[in-house]
């Protein structure tokens, strides 16, 4: 399984809607297991297609390897259908805009429902961390980004290293 390169903001990638996935076949199956790769390799808990180039409605997360309890997931054309009312503060990472963490409130709790790697129609409620992560990969899918949810403080804060991010310095 290779290890894909990741997109990194601002690239206009990051900001395409993606279209959903058709085809569950061995294709769809290598890209999860390369995006489930990926992003151990790059020390996440989530990632989603249009992080590495895929514009198609997957993502992939595991909210407890890092605590040494590996359980990967595979979400394919996800949606939420229902939200808390309570919202959780959280500080977001992205393994495509590296070392901006965005402060973001997001409902505590979701109703997601996805289809697995066999096609079979999964509905679940998803609480604590990952209900964020969820949202956060689903956000992906969406075009949007957690810089995008930030208040105008944290954003103003931000901009220097957003910024750095847009115009690297070449050697």
């Amino acid at each position: 399984m290779p290890v894909l390169p990741i997109v990194q903001y601002p690239d206009p990638m990051l900001r395409r809607p993606c279209t959903p996935v058709t085809a569950l076949d061995g294709i769809t199956r290598q890209l999860a297991a390369d995006m489930l790769e990926t992003m151990y390799a790059a020390t996440g808990r989530g990632l989603a297609g249009p992080q590495v180039a895929v514009p198609k409605r997957i993502f992939v997360m595991d909210c407890t390897w890092k605590e040494g309890t590996p359980a990967p997931r595979v979400f394919l054309n996800p949606e939420i259908l229902e939200t808390s009312d309570a919202l959780a503060l959280n500080t977001e990472g992205c393994l495509s805009i590296p070392g901006v963490p965005a402060l973001v409130a997001r409902p505590d709790w979701v109703l997601m429902r996805w289809l697995d790697l066999d096609g079979v129609a999964q509905t679940e409620t998803l609480s604590g961390f990952e209900a964020v992560c969820a949202q956060h990969e689903l956000d992906h899918l969406n075009g949007r980004l957690c810089i995008d949810l930030m208040d105008e403080a944290a954003r103003v804060a931000a901009s220097p290293a957003l910024t750095a991010l847009s115009h690297p310095e070449t050697p």
